[in-house]
């Protein structure tokens, strides 16, 4: 699947394996409020580069995810989590 960011960057959704996407959705660790609701993710940062590099079909080098920007890598994350959450298990 590719998506264009608002940005102009295309960017490619590789299509993953269900252990990769265990993987992915392992390193997501929130912080909830006394009712359960999730406040925060925890490790932010270190889970958005791990889904990117799972993630993205294309370059993941280090290289790559410097050039991006901090709004480009959460739009990224966010139509990762869009497309992995969202999949069953068929």
């Amino acid at each position: 699947m590719d998506f264009k960011l608002k940005t102009g960057r295309k960017i490619k959704i590789k299509d993953v394996s269900v252990d990769e996407r265990d993987e992915m959705m392992d390193s997501i660790e929130w912080e909830n409020d006394a009712k359960g609701n999730p406040t925060k993710m925890k490790m932010m940062h270190s889970t958005m580069t791990k889904w990117m590099r799972l993630g993205i079909d294309g370059d993941v080098t280090d290289k790559f995810l410097k050039s991006l920007k901090f709004d480009e890598k959460i739009e990224i994350f966010s139509k990762l989590q869009e497309e992995f959450m969202s999949t069953g298990e068929e």
